[in-house]
This record gives C-alpha cells, sequence and structure tokens, in this order.
C-alpha cells in the first residue's frame, strides 16, 4: 500500500518506546489503508504509475529464467502482474491491510497473497524480483534498515530489488494526513540507502528522482552473484 509523493524538508529521526507501541502504531496504520483501500483499485489508479521503472528494472534479469517476484506492499492494484508474468515469474504478494489483500485476492486469484506485517514476517522463499513500490516508506524509521536487510536478503543471487524512498539528504519521517487518515513516512536518506545496499551485498543500478520536484526517489539495487 502506498501513495505518490513525499513531503519535502528534513525530519527529526524518530523510534518507538516499546514494542507494543510498535505494534499499535502498524494497527493504526493497517486501519488507515483498510479505509482508502478502495482507490488503489485498478479502474480508480493510475494504470501506468511505475510501470516504466519497472520495465528498467526486469531488464536487469538474466532472461529466460522463472522464478518468484513479490510485491511489498503489494496493495489490491494489479497493473504490474501481467508485466511480472511476461518475465517468467510467479506472484506473491504481502500487505498490512486486511481490505487491501481481500481486494487483491479477488482481482487476481492467482497471486499467492499474505496478510502480515512485513517487519514481522518471514519470506518463505527466495525472489528473482522484489518490488516494494510506494510501501516501505510507511515503516516505522528504525524497522527501515533490518527490513531492507531482510529483503535484499531475500533476493537470489542476480536478483533484482526495485523500491522508492523518500529523496531526503539525512534520515526522517513526517506525517501526512492528505489523503484522509493519518499516514506515517520515513526515510533513511540517500546515504543511509546506499550504506545499507552496500551492507546487504548488492549494487546500485539505478537512482532516479522521476517527480520532481517531489522528492519521489526510485532505487533499483541487484544481488550480486
Amino acid at each position: 500500500s502506498g501513495c505518490i509523493g513525499v513531503g519535502e524538508g528534513n525530519f527529526p529521526t524518530f523510534t518507538l518506546s516499546s514494542s507494543s507501541a510498535a505494534s499499535d502504531l502498524y494497527k493504526r496504520r493497517a486501519l488507515a489503508y483498510d479505509e482508502i483501500a478502495d482507490s488503489w483499485r485498478d479502474e480508480r489508479f493510475n494504470p501506468v504509475n511505475g510501470i516504466g521503472s519497472h520495465k528498467l528494472a526486469l531488464n536487469f534479469l538474466k532472461a529466460d529464467v522463472d522464478g518468484w517476484a513479490l510485491n511489498v506492499g503489494c496493495g489490491c492494484n494489479t497493473r504490474f502482474n501481467s508485466l511480472l508474468r511476461s518475465h517468467g515469474l510467479k506472484i506473491e504478494g504481502v500487505d498490512i491491510s486486511q481490505r487491501m489483500i481481500e481486494l487483491a485476492g479477488e482481482a487476481d486469484p492467482a497471486v499467492v497473497l499474505h496478510h502480515e506485517d512485513v517487519c514481522e514476517w518471514t519470506p518463505p522463499r527466495s525472489y528473482r524480483f522484489i518490488s516494494a513500490w510506494d510501501s516501505i516508506w510507511h515503516v516505522d524509521l528504525a524497522q527501515q534498515r533490518p527490513l531492507m536487510l531482510k529483503l535484499m536478503a531475500a533476493l537470489e543471487e542476480d536478483g533484482v530489488f526495485i523500491f522508492t524512498a523518500g529523496g531526503l539528504d539525512v534520515a526522517g519521517f513526517h506525517v501526512d494526513a492528505s489523503m484522509g487518515p493519518e499516514v506515517y513516512y520515513s526515510t533513511l536518506g540517500i546515504n543511509g540507502l546506499l550504506q545499507v545496499i552496500e551492507e546487504a551485498g548488492c549494487v546500485l543500478r539505478h537512482l532516479e528522482f522521476d517527480q520532481l520536484p517531489h522528492k519521489h526517489l526510485v532505487v533499483i539495487v541487484q544481488r550480486l552473484s
């Protein structure tokens, strides 16, 4: 689940005081996306959003090798599915929103879906391709690094990970209510992102501000063989 755009400026660092506070925060985020899930239905959402970036990311994969793709914060929109399948990929999705998962199952029953908090979830397999488009920036700042390390560790050799992030110079967070309910955003900042990519044994393939003047950052990385 995610939205387009990210607020500008620098924000203070943020940590949660306890695991119960974290649990409450994630529940609130799940309920927020339950409330606005219908806005992401195929007939209501921009059908080309992120498609060009995904085509670029998929081009880094070796040709004619089947495998699995994971859509993190998959929401209910299916616009990436046919593109992923055209590259021989079976699709798995995970989302914290029950309503998003219900709508996703109705829209494309062939996708393997998990109603889980991705920060606590253990991937059941390795993946040739992982997409986290406008999704993991909703994770608590303190969880950003461990989540990204987990996702990149779930890549097969030469596997590709595409994600979006707030393109700030430093780590930070903010809360926005432009969609109705309050929605939280965080980012490691550009240097922080590059550090965790290297730590994970991956290499940067592409970094782009694709929606200037909004600080919406597209990042494509590949796991080293």
